[in-house]
C-alpha cells in the first residue's frame, strides 16, 4: 500500500519551476499553488498583468491533489437552507456559480488542452436510511422545480442500475456533475499559467508580509519579492508554514481531514456489481462517504472517517482501516479487495460551510470551499484575477461577511467534540 495521493503518483510533476531565488517586483503575487491560485494566476498572466506564484510545497500539494476527484454542482448546505440564510436571490446565485465553475473547468481544459479525463458523469446522493427519503425526496422537488431541471429520482427499486449494494433506499442525481483527475488537472493548469507568463515558484513558503511604500513585501526563505497586490489562496493549509502573514484566515477557516482509499484495479465484472452507473456518489449521512472510479477503474472511497485535523501516515493509516470497514459495509463483495493507496488532505471549513471571497487585512481571497472546492476553485480564480485588475462583478460571493470564531487561532480544538454531536445526529436520524 502506498501512504500517498493516488492523484500525485499518476500524474507528471509540473516541471517549470523557478530555479532562482524569489525576488524582483510583479503586478500581483498569489499564496498558494492549487486550483484557486493557479486559474487567478493563468488569468492574470493572459491578461497581460506581470505574476508570481509562491507555493509552500509543490504544486497541487494541498487540497488541490488530495481530494475524492469529484466536481459536484450543488452546495455544501442544501439549498432550502441557502434560501433561509442568504435570502433566496443570493442562494440561487451561489447555487448557479457551481454549474458555471463546472462549466468553466471544462472551457479552461478545452483551451488549454489538458489531459485529464473530465466527463460529465452525473453525481448520485443516496439516501442512507428510510428515514432520509423523503427529506432527500423534498430537497430533489424545490431544486428541480426552482433551479435545477437537470436533477432526477431514482426509487430504491431502480438503485441497482446505478449502485450494486442493498445499503440505500432512494437517491438523487445531479446530471451537471462531472469528474476529473485532479493531479493532471492541477499540473495542467500550472504549466498553462507559466506558458502565459506567470513566474512559479515550489517549496517557498511565505513567512512574512510587510507594506513597503505603496507595495506590500513577501518574504520566503528563497528571497523576497514585491507585489502591488496580494492574492492569498492557501485555504486549510493558511499558516500551516508561518502564522503571521495569514492570521486573519488562520482565525476564520477551520482546517479538518478528509480521508480516502484506492483500490486495485477491478475487473469489469466488479465494476458491474459496484458501480454500473459510473457517476461520482456521495451518502446522505453527516459522518458519510463519497466514491467513485478512478481513471483506471478504481473504487475510490473516501470519507472523514475521525475527526481530526492531521493527515500524516499513522493518521491516515487510522483513517484508512475505518474507511476499509465502511467499504465492505456498504459493498460487501469488496471486502477482501485489495487496497493500493490510503492518503488523507485537510479541508477548509467555514462555521456556515459557505465559501468566502473578497478583500481583507490588504489581500484579496478565495478560500473555505467546505468539501466541495474542486468544483468552485475555477470560477472563484478567476474572479479573484478579476478584482486584482479592479473588476468587482464576476464574484458571486461578494459582500458576504466572514467574522472570526471564538476562541479559534487556526488550531481547531473542538473536532473531537463536533464529531460526536454529528455522529448522535446520524444515529437519531
Amino acid at each position: 500500500m502506498k501512504y500517498m495521493s493516488y492523484w500525485h503518483d499518476t500524474a507528471t510533476p509540473f516541471g517549470d519551476a523557478q530555479t532562482g531565488p524569489v525576488a524582483g517586483h510583479v503586478d500581483v503575487a498569489v499564496i498558494g499553488g492549487g486550483f484557486t491560485g493557479l486559474n487567478a494566476a493563468r488569468k492574470l498572466a493572459r491578461e497581460g498583468v506581470s505574476v508570481a506564484l509562491l507555493e509552500a510545497d509543490h504544486i497541487g500539494a494541498g487540497g488541490s491533489g488530495r481530494n475524492g476527484g469529484h466536481l459536484n454542482n450543488g452546495m455544501a448546505h442544501g439549498y432550502s437552507e441557502a434560501k433561509v440564510h442568504f435570502g433566496a436571490d443570493r442562494a440561487h446565485a451561489i447555487y448557479k456559480a457551481y454549474d458555471r465553475s463546472i462549466d468553466m473547468i471544462e472551457d479552461v481544459i478545452a483551451e488549454e488542452n489538458i489531459d485529464c479525463n473530465f466527463r460529465r458523469s452525473g453525481k448520485l446522493k443516496l439516501a442512507s436510511k428510510p428515514s432520509h427519503v423523503a427529506g432527500l425526496r423534498a430537497s430533489f422537488e424545490q431544486l428541480n422545480q426552482e433551479i435545477d431541471p437537470d436533477t432526477r429520482w431514482v426509487d430504491k427499486a431502480d438503485l441497482p442500475r446505478e449502485i450494486g449494494s442493498d445499503s440505500f433506499h432512494g437517491g438523487m442525481i445531479y446530471e451537471k456533475s462531472a469528474m476529473i483527475h485532479m493531479g493532471r488537472y492541477v499540473n495542467g493548469l500550472a504549466e498553462a499559467a507559466h506558458r502565459h507568463g506567470a513566474l512559479i515558484w515550489e517549496r517557498a513558503p511565505v513567512t512574512d508580509r510587510q507594506r513597503s511604500g505603496s507595495r506590500w513585501e513577501l518574504t520566503t526563505p528563497k528571497g523576497k519579492i514585491t507585489a502591488d497586490r496580494v492574492i492569498a489562496a492557501t485555504g486549510a493549509y493558511s499558516g500551516a508554514y508561518a502564522k503571521k502573514p495569514l492570521a486573519y484566515f488562520r482565525r476564520r477557516i477551520i482546517s479538518v481531514g478528509s480521508f480516502i482509499i484506492a483500490t486495485r484495479p477491478l475487473t469489469p465484472a466488479e465494476i458491474a456489481a459496484t458501480l454500473p452507473g459510473n457517476r461520482t456518489c456521495v451518502t446522505s449521512m453527516n459522518i458519510g462517504n463519497y466514491f467513485r472510479l478512478s481513471p483506471d477503474n478504481r473504487l475510490m472511497f473516501g470519507g472523514r472517517a475521525r475527526f481530526s485535523a492531521v493527515s500524516d501516515q499513522q493518521s491516515d493509516a487510522k483513517s484508512g482501516e475505518i474507511l476499509r470497514r465502511s467499504m465492505a459495509q456498504i459493498f460487501p463483495h469488496l471486502g477482501d479487495v485489495q487496497i493500493d493507496y490510503c492518503w488523507g488532505g485537510l479541508v477548509g471549513m467555514t462555521k456556515d460551510r459557505f465559501p468566502r471571497a473578497g478583500e481583507a487585512d490588504g489581500m484579496i481571497y478565495g478560500m473555505g470551499y467546505s468539501g466541495h472546492g474542486a468544483q468552485m476553485s475555477t470560477l472563484i480564480g478567476q474572479a479573484l484575477a478579476d478584482m486584482a485588475m479592479g473588476r468587482q462583478d464576476t464574484n458571486p460571493l461578494a459582500g458576504l461577511d466572514w467574522p472570526s470564531i471564538p476562541m479559534h487561532s487556526g488550531k481547531p480544538w473542538f473536532l473531537p467534540m463536533v464529531g460526536l454531536w454529528f455522529g448522535l445526529k446520524d444515529r437519531l436520524s
